[in-house]
């Protein structure tokens, strides 16, 4: 193992609630337990504070998206967070962000912003919650006009689907997942921290 190297452990198991549910992102019915993973995380060699990093994770079922989402939550870095998401179309990136909203405690219905672009939260303790989805997004002065600049310079945590449609206009995300659908309900989701709170988030939702 290379001397900069973090060995991290994901949580313990985790059981899906019993009996099969589809969901809407074709990530099928077959829930697992969650297996108890270990990966290494490796700070790149011209960043020695350790800001830059990146591990990549394999979701064998929705019980492990969803183990995920509540480390992710329980993390104090994500309140000012700006979480990027990136994938396919039905790679599970809205699952994805339901469970994390859900181990905010956000309730009732969480909704796709596909055509408003934006849909805000606010989680019982008061965080404000932004979840972006910038896939049908193409005039930069909606940008201005819509109050995006302003909602990414103020508190809360910042979640956005298709980032790269908004590219110029973002700042740089503290963590970026990249997830990729296999040929079951097996997600290869690649996790890449741009900055130091992503770094901890990173750190802290592994350990």
């Amino acid at each position: 193992m290379p001397p900069d190297a973090v060995l991290l452990s994901f949580g313990p198991k985790y059981r899906a609630p019993s009996g099969d549910r589809p969901n809407c992102l074709g990530m099928g019915t077959g829930w697992s337990t969650t297996e108890r993973q270990e990966t290494t995380l490796h700070s790149q060699q011209d960043d020695p504070l350790g800001s830059l990093s990146s591990t990549t994770l394999t979701w064998h079922g929705e019980a492990d998206t969803e183990a995920f989402a509540r480390a992710l939550a329980a993390a104090p870095a994500v309140r000012d967070a700006f979480i990027a998401l990136q994938g396919d179309l039905g790679a599970g990136k809205t699952t994805f962000v339901r469970h994390l909203l859900r181990a905010l405690g956000i309730t009732g219905r969480i909704k796709s912003p596909t055509y408003a672009v934006v849909e805000p939260h606010e989680a019982p303790d008061g965080l404000p919650i932004f979840h972006f989805d910038f896939y049908r997004f193409s005039d930069p002065r909606e940008w201005e006009d819509a109050g995006f600049r302003d909602l990414f310079a103020g508190p809360g945590l910042k979640l956005a689907e298709w980032p790269d449609n908004a590219a110029g206009h973002l700042p740089p995300a503290d963590l970026t997942l990249r997830i990729e659908a296999m040929t079951d309900d097996t997600r290869t989701v690649q996790l890449t921290a741009g900055t130091p709170r992503g770094h901890t988030l990173l750190a802290t939702a592994a350990a």
